[in-house]
């Protein structure tokens, strides 16, 4: 098979390079229906390619979804969160909290609005931000806290607010894995000051690329329309329709960060079937649990019962002293033809934060024995009872060092 042959299965923020074809699991399979493409090939008919109709139907359709008064869909959700810092004017001396268990994004945009991200270690048993850790790191400085709801458990929503309403700070909530989840009943999205989702290519529902910011606060949004299209006037979002006009200001310096309405398209056909494919999900996830909540050396998710959880990722960590250690069984998974993923390599492990000489390993024990141990399993709506029945077999068997039998 010609390497430039193979197709590579993604792995949500991050890659697995087995190539598909000898994959008998992926780490995740998307759910792609007729509807779908036709909803793309109707738009592309249409005429519309670049933000169109179906963005703007897109937005009111995830605000319902969500239960926010206002949407704006971008290219992904690290634009989402980018723009939300930069329309509150965070930047230079501003202090934003968030987690070193996320994927680099989460931090990057920080930096990139010119403000200082300020780690806080997270809960053991849910891999979330440690409210007590943000309390901690608080400072005169800070304007903001940025949780992130990890594999889609929401984090404590409650004592996290309580901590910013007391102080004035912000609450952007990184919500790429959370499209779907309830905290305490209420939908992510309409419980923070806003909401980031992401519809990557394995988020709960896709757009292939995309994301979308959620809040109530109606100037939060228009001035992030503003900045999603190089700062123009929102009159110019509108200068090819008929009896648009040509006419228009760049009030500030913007971005480029609008989505195409095919893609819009896909997200608008996808959240049509978001309650089910979340409900599939979770079908999937509940056998994990019953088939593997007895094993000594695997510690399972954890979650609050009293939310609901998105399912986004279904990870698993094997314990110290395991016969195995989990970069072995993720070898031994593979040579079984079984894609696995690891969420996440704690931030301050890259090289390019470590360069930043503001943390090093040790400062956060919780996250960073947290990922030691973590194995993303494969999770996607379309996973068979048989093929989850089909990892947990091989999981048992390569924790314990067990060799898959030769073919």
């Amino acid at each position: 098979m010609s390497g430039a042959q193979v197709r590579r299965e993604p792995a949500s923020c991050g890659w697995y390079t087995a190539p598909v074809a000898e994959l008998r699991i992926p780490f995740f399979r998307p759910s792609i229906t007729e509807e779908d493409v036709a909803a793309v090939a109707a738009c592309l008919r249409s005429g519309w390619l670049t933000s169109g109709p179906n963005v703007a139907a897109f937005e009111r359709e995830l605000a319902d979804y969500v239960g926010a008064r206002f949407v704006n869909v971008v290219n992904s959700c690290t634009a989402a969160m980018h723009l939300a810092l930069r329309a509150w004017d965070i930047g230079p001396g501003d202090e934003v909290i968030t987690t070193p268990y996320t994927f680099a994004s989460t931090v990057t945009v920080i930096l990139h609005a010119g403000a200082e991200p300020v780690l806080a270690d997270i809960r053991s048993h849910d891999g979330n931000i440690d409210p007590a850790e943000v309390e901690r790191r608080l400072s005169p400085r800070t304007k903001a806290v940025l949780p992130v709801h990890f594999a889609g458990e929401p984090c404590d929503m409650d004592a996290i607010l309580d901590i910013a309403r007391s102080r004035g700070l912000k609450v952007l909530e990184d919500a790429a894995h959370a499209l779907g989840t309830k905290y305490r009943g209420r939908m992510v999205g309409s419980i923070g000051d806003a909401a980031a989702f992401s519809f990557y290519a394995t988020k709960n529902i896709t757009t292939g690329e995309g994301g979308a910011l959620a809040t109530d606060d109606e100037a939060l949004s228009e001035r992030v329309r503003v900045l999603t299209l190089h700062g123009m006037t929102k009159d110019a979002w509108h200068r090819y329709d008929a009896g648009g006009s040509w006419r228009y200001d760049i009030q500030e310096l913007g971005f480029k960060d609008n989505l195409p309405d095919p893609a819009a398209a896909l997200g608008r056909s996808q959240l049509r079937r978001a309650e089910a494919l979340r409900a599939r999900r979770e079908r999937a996830a509940r056998r994990y649990l019953e088939q593997l909540r007895d094993d000594p050396y695997l510690i399972l998710p954890g979650f609050d019962p009293r939310n609901r959880h998105a399912w986004h990722l279904f990870v698993v960590r094997v314990r110290d002293g395991a016969p195995r250690g989990r970069d072995d069984v993720i070898r031994e998974l593979a040579a079984r033809g079984i894609g696995t993923s690891v969420h996440f390599i704690p931030v301050h492990f890259h090289s390019a934060f470590r360069r930043l000489g503001r943390w090093r390993e040790g400062d956060f024990p919780v996250a960073e024995a947290f990922f030691r141990g973590a194995i993303s399993l494969p999770l996607y709506p379309d996973m068979t009872d048989a093929e989850v029945d089909t990892v947990c077999e091989a999981l048992r068997e390569a924790v314990r060092g067990k060799p898959a039998l030769a073919s």
